[in-house]
């Protein structure tokens, strides 16, 4: 863009963040909205991919993220006992490490700490009330009642996006896949300096992801009801019931678990805009748009893409409908593949049949997967 824009981001998360980072950065007049009070970034720890790292490069926050998370370059596999079967050494693209597993609030605060040093606002209590394109601008009213004019206005509020809903009413509403996610942390084992991959049989896995030196977190994914919930008293020996299977690492970071309130659990969800993910010039972004399973840690990756690539657009354009226009173009086809590929192996994993497209993407495998996407986005 010739001239500044003035851009409103509905959602201060991991992609909304990178994105009024990015903006700032080069001399635009950005704000977030969000609607928590504070960045109490849920969850518990994230793996950020290569691909992933150089996005945090390019907005000059790669140091602070391998300073606060656990850098890891090889994967393995072991039995259930927790005996090596394999090690595969994991991709870099150029710049960035292999991998780095990062606790999520430590993330979303090097993020809010980046964006408000580029000159972003970020807006906490605060959502989207009201708003009206006129072609040339979007006049918005604000939660508190406050209202603002902007060129761009960019939904990065995640799955449930209430602004997908303003855009597009109840035609693309999160899809639950029948498979929830469930995820603890514990104190780190020292043999655990990569992601540890336990597997029992062809349908069952637990994961072990390092995220600080003392911290690790203990993940893996069931079939569960739709209206499924933990039992908050015994959340934690509803996890272990599903693991007998598992000695070993697995077992022990079990037995670390104490606390039920400590088991995070997630329904894993999809949503695919099939429309334009732009409607004016009002964009929708990272899982407001594109929501996958986390079957090969891309989720994350894909928003951070998607903010880096819409601020590249917009350098590279004088008209914003043009920029969108380009940034979809780039970005729809690998969002959409990792989305297929994450369901394929979602399904392969659980022991759903697949279909024959699926099968031909699970050729490729998660080693391959992870090759294509060390590729520049």
């Amino acid at each position: 863009m010739a001239s500044p824009l003035r851009v409103l981001i509905h959602g201060g998360g991991i992609g909304g963040l990178a994105l009024a980072t990015a903006l700032g950065r080069r001399g635009h007049t950005v704000e977030v909205a969000e609607i928590r009070d504070e960045l109490d970034a849920l969850g518990v720890g994230i793996i950020q991919p290569s691909n992933a790292l150089h996005v945090m490069r390019e907005i000059g926050v790669l140091d602070d993220c391998l300073e606060v998370g656990f850098e890891w370059e090889i994967l393995t596999i072991v039995d259930p006992t927790g005996k090596p079967l394999a090690e595969i050494p994991q991709p870099r693209m150029d710049g960035a490490p292999s991998n780095n597993g990062i606790p999520r609030p430590a993330l979303a605060q090097v993020l809010n700490a980046a964006a408000v040093a580029a000159g972003a606002t970020v807006r906490f209590g605060s959502t989207i009330t009201g708003l009206t394109d006129d072609g040339s601008g979007v006049d918005v009213t604000l939660s508190d009642g406050s209202t603002g004019r902007w060129d761009l206005v960019v939904g990065f509020d995640g799955i449930g996006s209430p602004l997908r809903t303003r855009l597009y009413g109840d035609r693309y509403v999160p899809e639950y896949t029948g498979f929830a996610n469930w995820r603890v942390t514990v104190p780190r084992q020292p043999g655990v300096r990569g992601v540890v991959m336990g597997t029992a049989g062809k349908d069952t896995k637990a994961l072990l992801t390092p995220i600080t030196d003392e911290l690790m977190y203990l993940a893996a994914v069931f079939a569960e009801p739709e209206d499924f919930r933990p039992d908050p008293e015994r959340a934690h020996e509803q996890f272990a019931e599903r693991l007998t299977m598992f000695s070993g690492p697995v077992a022990e970071a079990l037995a670390a678990v104490t606390d039920p309130a400590a088991v995070v659990y997630s329904r894993i969800s999809q949503v695919t805009v099939e429309e334009p993910w732009h409607v004016g010039r009002v964009v929708l972004a990272g899982d407001a748009a594109h929501a996958s399973t986390p079957h090969i840690a891309q989720g994350a990756a894909m928003a951070v893409e998607d903010a880096l690539v819409l601020a590249q657009s917009l350098d590279a354009e004088d008209d914003v409908a043009v920029a969108l226009a380009a940034w979809e173009a780039r970005r729809r086809p690998r969002a959409m593949w990792v989305q297929a590929m994450s369901r394929a192996v979602l399904k392969q994993e659980t022991g759903l049949e697949t279909t024959p497209e699926e099968d031909e993407l699970l050729k490729i495998g998660i080693p391959g997967a992870a090759h294509a996407l060390v590729k520049p986005y």
